[in-house]
């Protein structure tokens, strides 16, 4: 029986046409679905019930439609959630950050959604909860917890949240001996807090109309926030602002980027409504960030044609002089992706060849490197208070091993666990076996893929979930990933494509998937896929493709290139309607992104490139693979019109295969279900999904 057999008793929705012409460079072109879009969305985005009446009827009904197809699923899907539940630690807490008399942390509660934000003086005694996210989500369709800082005082907590998906951030303060919130609300932030010396004011990043983090201002503790001030402004629509603190908390960082360069400010948070002082004026191609020490300021940066990064440093009193110190070299290959300073060290993350290692000295000593063995594994720095003290703290996993959490002393290089991510239904690590290949594009250019399945199964080629990204320089990492276990223990292969345009190669890997090279990262994705079944890793027609957001462009595109590669299909936000939201330059975030994609509206030839590849108008008379696709109404990244136009577009012009699937989270935005155990619930759905697509 072919899988979704029963959709045949089902009639997906059909949306009716209202034909809106587009003439654009001397190409008269048509968009059958344009209505869609609704004419409030902007007003949609705040407040979801302001959607017109057609437009949710007709998302409800593909809802019902999809459920109703995926019916015979929804018990796997349950039994999946409850062994993915199995996995989670229900009272998992961080490793605590020690800052002066208190240990600093955050846990989870037994059933809890939501984190709690707590402390215990460092010398012993009662834990002290400071938020509970739990409390403050009840009653509320959708709450993501963000930031929840204390003051350098430890008088106060600034924290901010999102309550319906949309990005935007309210920001409140709490008096931390009497647990009261001020009444001081500031509204439209992105979430990001930080702290004056004096613990009398904050820093935040404020978003504009369009949702472009624009402003920086300093908020002081009890005052109207209308009368807050401006810090840092950024006018061009094409650049968003980036606001965060220095390890040694004396300065903030503001980062004004868009995706060729960027350009840094730094604020003395001893005088925070000073004028903040530019490091290196922004010019065409220069990237770089900084990270200020005791004595000197670091940057990591692009500049003298550094492709792949290098380290520099020039005295804090001196950067006006020009006089900057090599800290380590540029060598092609060898990517530095972040960096930090202690008092006495500096240290960096590098990727060479798609695997991350740890790199750090003296600021007067040699290099010293620590490396993991995995063929797939990923490096994060963790966040500590520490300045002076030379304690690295280090987070590794890999496709096969659960997280552990590290701090290592940079001056003797010793390393203390302090935390291995507990799995309570139970994870036996050599059970499974993991590999990186590297498939052959048809330029020649060797393409990472990562892969992980279980070991004791029959010999064979197997199903395969394969994942990719492949945009805006995002290396994906090879890291555990608990969920994925379940579809694991059934018998897939799960492979995650690291296709050009991230930097898992550097720089080149990332330039190479951009712009007119685009069509690489297609074709990489579609090498890794012929790669599976030339190695006989994946049974033929069992692969099914996964991608999100800038993903779901990739995997829009690949079905359209070679849809009889795949079994079936899942897209998460997927930025599909490529050539009408670049083309439109009112819409939040198209300005940004004309430096990854080009600028249609002025070149005939981008307008070209992209009409060449837009998923939304490439579907083809031809069949497609089963396919699942996900929206979110209050998505101010990829609006929920894209997925629900594309679903439409797809029905209208397939000649055979589906069913096409659309579900519309009607209470979330871009990053979808907010609460850990409600996430699990969308996640089971896709692995019952690929199962059944597979399932012939």
């Amino acid at each position: 029986m072919p899988p979704f057999a029963k959709a045949t008793q089902f009639e997906p929705p059909r949306a009716a046409r209202h034909p809106v012409k587009h003439r654009r460079h001397d190409v008269e072109s048509c968009d059958d679905y344009a209505w869609i879009r609704a004419d409030n969305w902007r007003e949609t985005l705040e407040d979801p019930d302001l959607l017109p009446k057609p437009i949710r009827a007709l998302l409800e009904a593909e809802n019902a439609y999809a459920a109703s197809v995926l019916a015979d699923v929804a018990r796997l899907a349950e039994t999946i959630r409850a062994e993915m539940t199995g996995r989670i630690d229900e009272t998992d807490c961080d490793p605590p950050a020690r800052d002066g008399d208190f240990l600093y942390y955050r846990r989870y509660r037994e059933g809890g959604q939501h984190e709690l934000v707590c402390r215990r003086p460092a010398e012993g005694g009662a834990e002290q909860l400071m938020l509970d996210g739990d409390l403050e989500a009840e009653g509320k369709d959708y709450f993501s917890l963000n930031e929840a800082l204390h003051s350098p005082d430890h008088r106060l907590l600034a924290w901010s949240r999102d309550d319906n998906g949309n990005e935007l951030h309210e920001i409140s303060w709490r008096d931390l001996a009497t647990g009261a919130d001020g009444s001081d609300i500031v509204e439209d932030t992105d979430g990001t807090i930080v702290w004056t010396c004096d613990s009398q004011g904050f820093l935040y990043t404020r978003m504009d109309e369009d949702f472009r983090t624009a402003q920086v201002f300093l908020h002081r503790i009890g005052a109207d926030p209308a009368d807050d001030v401006l810090v840092v402004e950024e006018k061009d629509p094409a650049w968003f602002i980036h606001l965060r603190s220095a390890r040694s908390r004396r300065h903030a960082i503001v980062t004004i980027s868009d995706h060729d360069s960027s350009e840094c400010w730094m604020i003395d948070l001893a005088k925070a409504a000073a004028p903040a002082r530019r490091i290196l004026p922004r010019r065409p191609g220069l990237r770089y960030d900084a990270e200020p020490g005791a004595e000197r300021l670091y940057l990591r940066t692009n500049a003298d044609g550094a492709f792949d990064f290098k380290l520099v440093s020039i005295g804090l009193d001196k950067l006006d002089s020009g006089d900057w110190r090599e800290e380590a070299p540029h060598r092609p290959g060898r990517m530095i992706f972040n960096a930090t300073v202690f008092g006495d060290f500096l240290a960096w993350l590098e990727r060479e060849n798609c695997r991350p290692r740890l790199v750090f000295r003296a600021l007067n000593g040699d290099e010293q490197a620590i490396a993991f063995d995995a063929p797939c594994h990923h490096l994060r720095l963790e966040h500590n208070f520490e300045f002076e003290r030379p304690i690295l703290r280090l987070a590794y996993s890999s496709v096969t091993e659960p997280q552990e959490i590290y701090d290592i002393d940079l001056a003797t290089r010793s390393r203390t666990l302090l935390k291995r991510q507990r799995i309570p239904s139970g994870h036996d690590a050599s059970a499974y076996e993991q590999r990186m290949d590297f498939a052959l594009a048809e330029d020649g250019e060797t393409v990472p893929l990562s892969m992980v399945w279980r070991k004791n199964l029959p010999p064979g080629p197997r199903p395969v979930l394969l994942y990719g990204y492949g945009a805006y320089g995002v290396a994906l990492p090879d890291s555990f990933d608990e969920s994925l276990f379940s579809l694991i223990d059934r018998g897939f292969v799960y492979a995650i494509a690291h296709v050009r345009g991230g930097t898992e190669k550097g720089s080149r890997w990332y330039e190479n998937g951009k712009m007119e090279h685009k069509h690489h990262t297609f074709g990489d994705f579609i090498a890794c896929a012929r790669h599976l079944y030339a190695q006989k890793i994946a049974a033929p027609g069992k692969i099914v493709a996964e991608g999100g957001s800038a993903g779901g462009l990739l995997i829009g595109a690949v079905a359209n290139l070679a849809p009889e590669l795949f079994g079936g299909v899942i897209a998460e936000v997927p930025f599909v309607d490529v050539v009408n939201t670049i083309c439109d330059a009112s819409l939040p975030l198209t300005p940004p992104e004309w430096r990854e994609w080009g600028n249609p509206i002025e070149s005939a030839e981008v307008f070209f490139r992209l009409l060449s590849y837009s998923p939304y108008d490439n579907v083809k008379a031809q069949a497609y693979p089963p396919m699942l696709i996900e929206g979110g109404l209050t998505d101010p990244r990829v609006t929920y019109w894209e997925p629900a136009k594309w679903a439409q577009q797809l029905r209208a012009r397939m000649t055979g295969g589906g069913p096409v699937l659309l579900k519309t989270n009607m209470e979330a935005g871009h990053g979808g279900a907010s609460g850990r155990y409600d996430e699990l619930e969308e996640i089971a759905l896709r692995q019952a999904f690929a199962i059944e697509a597979v399932n012939t």
